[in-house]
């Protein structure tokens, strides 16, 4: 197998992904060794060599550790190995890509961990039992308040850090300052018919975490009546955050909801734009980590799930990645300096946005066809 490789995978359209039936997954049994007592007494044998070469065979990994992601692709492989020594392959792709992969996969899954900022898709992943549950990696105590919380009750996964799925974003020199939409709801205001644009929750990962966050704080029936109208009002929807930056580069639009690391690298290539943080909160989507419940890898596995939650890991994401605009998930972490320091972010629950994925984004897939 290819050790330290990247594969990219082809553009793969995703229809009713998410349609997942619930089952729980395997526990994290470990093997250990009992002892066995003996007749008449009390005392207990040492396992016999034969047991402890099985016990050694058992836990041995097979091969290559391979991770799903579909960031920091260029980076994250010689970090891991470097602090590991630990081979890694890389598949890397957009959400949608990686998660028909992994669909595709089911019953004879080629990856060991998934690392994604689309964390209600992960839920879905451990709730019909393809994600490692019960076991939490040594150094989780680190995670701060926030990280925390997205932790879920079968720990089939942790939080790696979250990020703004959409800021609002204007060109300066199509909008004023003092015209420029400050909150989500002004997004439906007619002075800005056909000016505004947004990635595809069906295919962009950190897009369904957007949309998914208005449908829980509104009900279903309330988020539908909101995109509505945003699409009455003109509203455009690419297919991912890049093609929202080259519209707002274009002059295509002038205002977008945009993923915070892609709205702050037009900021910093000096484009005419600016960046407002609702005071409502701009929606996360929460980069997360699994494993893969029947990995060949597991020692590696869950070396690289410590190694995402070490600090020094995370600060080299910041200071390196190409996704560098996210709040660390575990303390001792510094976030970018030109990031606002009053950044709110805001979550729907990933078990609701997990259960309701697929009706969402059939939903926006049916907007597209009208």
């Amino acid at each position: 197998m290819k050790t330290n490789g990247k594969r990219w995978l082809g553009t793969v359209l995703l229809a009713g992904l998410m349609a997942l039936t619930a089952a729980c997954g395997n526990g994290n049994a470990g093997n250990t060794n009992k002892g066995a007592a003996n007749a008449g007494n009390t005392q207990t044998t040492a396992p016999t060599e034969e047991a402890q070469a099985t016990e050694t065979a058992a836990t041995e990994d097979k091969g290559t550790l391979t991770v799903y992601l579909n960031d920091f692709d260029s980076i994250i492989a010689p970090l891991f190995e470097e602090a590991t020594g630990y081979k890694l392959e890389v598949v890397a792709g957009n959400g949608a890509e990686i998660m028909s992969r992994v669909e595709a996969e089911n019953g004879n899954p080629h990856w060991d961990v998934i690392w994604l900022d689309a964390m209600p898709s992960i839920y879905g992943l451990g709730a019909s039992g393809q994600l490692l549950e019960g076991w939490l990696p040594n150094n989780v105590a680190n995670l701060t308040d926030f990280a925390k919380s997205f932790v879920p009750e079968k720990q089939w996964y942790v939080p790696t850090g979250a990020h703004a799925a959409g800021v609002i974003v204007y060109n300066k020199d199509k909008v004023k300052a003092e015209d420029a939409p400050k909150s989500w709801e002004d997004f439906s205001n007619a002075k800005f018919k056909n000016m505004i644009g947004m990635a595809d929750p069906a295919i962009a990962a950190p897009a369904y975490p957007f949309v998914s966050w208005f449908f829980k704080e509104k009900t279903i029936d309330g988020g539908q009546t909101f995109f509505s109208s945003l699409m009455d009002n003109g509203l455009r929807v690419y297919p991912k955050n890049p093609n929202v930056v080259k519209a707002l580069a274009a002059g295509e639009i002038s205002i977008a909801a945009l993923q915070e690391s892609n709205a702050y690298a037009m900021k910093n290539d000096n484009e005419p734009i600016e960046i407002i943080w609702p005071a409502e909160g701009a929606p996360a989507s929460v980069r997360v980590a699994a494993i893969q419940k029947d990995t060949k890898n597991p020692n590696a596995a869950k070396a690289f799930i410590e190694f995402l939650l070490d600090p020094k890991t995370q600060q080299a994401l910041i200071d390196q990645g190409d996704e560098s605009y996210f709040q660390p998930s575990v303390n001792g972490v510094n976030a970018k300096q030109d990031r606002a320091a009053d950044a709110k972010l805001v979550a729907a629950d990933a078990s609701w946005a997990s259960e309701n994925e697929a009706a969402i984004k059939q939903w926006f897939a049916d907007q597209s066809v009208k």
